[in-house]
């Protein structure tokens, strides 16, 4: 009898070891994935901010969808400055300035017009996919909006954000550690997800990662 108890008793914590294990080692997982998925959002996010900033320099206004912000990608070109020879220290200590030794023929400053995918990213970049959330087997795009709000100063300052959702980017994650984390940031005030940007508050287009 009592051996039997033995036996019973080993198994019970030997099944209590593994199940903590399990949980551990679930977390350790459910976290590392969050890390890989999440550096791949941020970069993407980080070239969407990128976009929008060159677009509002242009236009004034931030593009409204990713149609608009694509076509700007596109079809957009945007001044590109060869630079051909630099100012000398004896130059510099004598006051001359670039456009004074340009005009001199001593250095020389060419402006090319250059599609504005090829100028802001690297060439060949897909502009198609950059409202795609980049997570192998997650179809989902990030969602965008664009407002006008009023600064502490008085003036009206136009913001823009994009982001997307742990619900979306961790669906097919554990379920109770989604909620989890969820239910962390927002009982922190802080969005559950990752974005860049914000159209509630002025934030310099800055990632809430960041």
């Amino acid at each position: 009898m009592k051996i039997g108890l033995n036996i019973l008793l080993g198994a019970a914590i030997l099944l209590l070891v593994y199940m903590c294990f399990r949980s551990i080692m679930g977390n350790v997982e459910f976290d590392h994935e969050c890390d890989l998925r999440g550096a791949a959002i941020q970069a993407r996010l980080i070239d969407i901010r990128k976009a929008q900033i060159e677009y509002k320099n242009q236009y004034g206004v931030h593009a409204a969808n990713f149609e608009e912000l694509g076509k700007f990608l596109n079809e957009a070109k945007l001044p590109f400055v060869i630079k051909d020879g630099m100012l000398t220290d004896e130059q510099l200590e004598k006051g001359m300035t670039e456009q004074e030794a340009v005009k001199r023929g001593l250095i020389r400053r060419d402006t090319l017009w250059v599609l504005a995918k090829d100028t802001l990213f690297r060439p060949g970049y897909n502009v198609d996919s950059m409202a795609i959330v980049p997570v192998r087997g997650i179809n989902a795009h990030f969602q965008m909006d664009t407002a006008t709000i009023p600064s502490s100063s008085g003036y009206t300052v136009k913001v823009f954000e994009c982001g997307v959702k742990y619900d979306v980017y961790l669906r097919d994650m554990d379920t109770q550690l989604l909620i989890n984390l969820k239910d962390k940031m927002l009982k922190m005030g802080k969005f559950d997800g990752l974005r860049v940007g914000s159209v509630t508050e002025i934030n310099n287009n800055a990632g809430n990662w960041e």
